[in-house]
């Protein structure tokens, strides 16, 4: 997904739907349901904005606190082999299993990626 929007430490999806003629998005990488729509861009990011102010003013209210996007953890299912393998190295190399992913991952994302490398039309 490249199309986020960001605003108080959320993030927010941009989508389009065509045979409506309406833009559309919702809140990302949390377990309540926040969704909102506009007509055009500038429209869509004010209720981007307004959604989430109004997300957390309705969890003040209600005296709960919000869900926040990227708590620090995740589960990662894998094959029991790759399980194995990679427990073993990590055993074999005296560090956990958790900083063995945390390294792969770190690696992964410094990675130059060919989507950077890829060409947009503009009109």
């Amino acid at each position: 997904m490249t199309n986020l929007m960001e605003y108080r430490g959320y993030f927010g999806s941009v989508n389009f739907d065509e045979s409506d003629e309406v833009f559309y998005g919702k809140l990302e990488f949390i377990r309540d349901l926040v969704n909102y729509e506009a007509t055009d861009a500038k429209s869509l990011i004010k209720c981007f904005h307004e959604s989430v102010d109004d997300y957390l003013a309705d969890c003040v209210s209600l005296n709960r606190a919000p869900n926040r996007p990227f708590k620090g953890t995740f589960n990662v299912r894998v094959t029991p082999e790759l399980h194995k393998e990679a427990s073993l190295y990590a055993a074999v190399s005296g560090e956990s299993l958790n900083s063995i992913v945390k390294r792969a991952l770190m690696q992964f994302i410094a990675a130059p990626s060919q989507l950077a490398n890829s060409r947009k039309h503009a009109c």
